[in-house]
């Protein structure tokens, strides 16, 4: 119901040492106090609860001023992060390093699927269905989507969620296979606004190209 909150912020060691001082508590609840609700580890979480409350509302608040002066650009108070997957099994390995990486970060999670046509196979709908289910116990908040072109979609996605870095992944190979994804990954930097590109080889199979 308030008009306004203000957050003021002390490390746990200064409030523990406010407690001490008697400027919280009367001096006989001190000890009582300092072994129970004002443990070190209760401060430290609560403060970290406090910090995030006042970054997204940060964030929801610099979105709102974007989107009625029509900024396009990637203005982020919080970075966002996002992984791009297939149908192929291997996808699960970028999943799971997009989630260590968000959570290194204190990053928003996102993983992106496009469908262009390419996985209408029972034996394709299964294993998609499986890796949007291992992102989902990671946390990660799934946008599913359809487009002819992988790398135009994907951009389009990263301007709306005002994604800062995104993943995709590669398998090792040479040749035409392997300029023909460079080209795609141009094709996304061109489309999409400033953003950090993570490309990560792994196994033999492509997990993600974009087209």
């Amino acid at each position: 119901m308030a008009n306004e909150t203000v957050m003021v912020d002390l490390t746990p060691e200064a409030l523990q040492n406010r407690l001490r001082r008697g400027n919280v508590y009367s001096a006989e609840k001190v000890d009582q106090a300092l072994k129970n609700f004002f443990r070190s580890g209760n401060l430290i979480a609560l403060r970290e609860l406090a910090l995030r409350q006042v970054v997204e509302h940060v964030d929801r608040t610099l979105e709102s001023y974007m989107d009625s002066k029509q900024i396009g650009e990637n203005w982020s108070v919080r970075e966002r992060l996002a992984v791009c997957i297939s149908s192929n099994p291997s996808a699960q390995y970028l999943i799971a390093r997009g989630a260590r990486m968000a959570r290194r970060l204190d990053a928003e999670y996102f993983v992106i699927y496009v469908d262009a046509g390419a996985d209408h196979g029972a034996d394709r709908q299964k294993s998609l269905a499986a890796n949007i289910q291992f992102a989902e116990s990671l946390g990660a908040k799934v946008v599913q989507t359809r487009g002819r072109s992988i790398a135009d979609a994907v951009a389009k996605i990263v301007r709306e969620k005002r994604i800062t870095q995104v993943i995709f992944g590669r398998s090792a190979v040479k040749g035409l296979h392997r300029l023909f994804y460079l080209s795609a990954v141009h094709r996304f930097l061109r489309e999409a606004p400033a953003v950090d590109v993570h490309i990560v080889t792994h196994g033999e199979e492509s997990t993600n190209p974009p087209d």
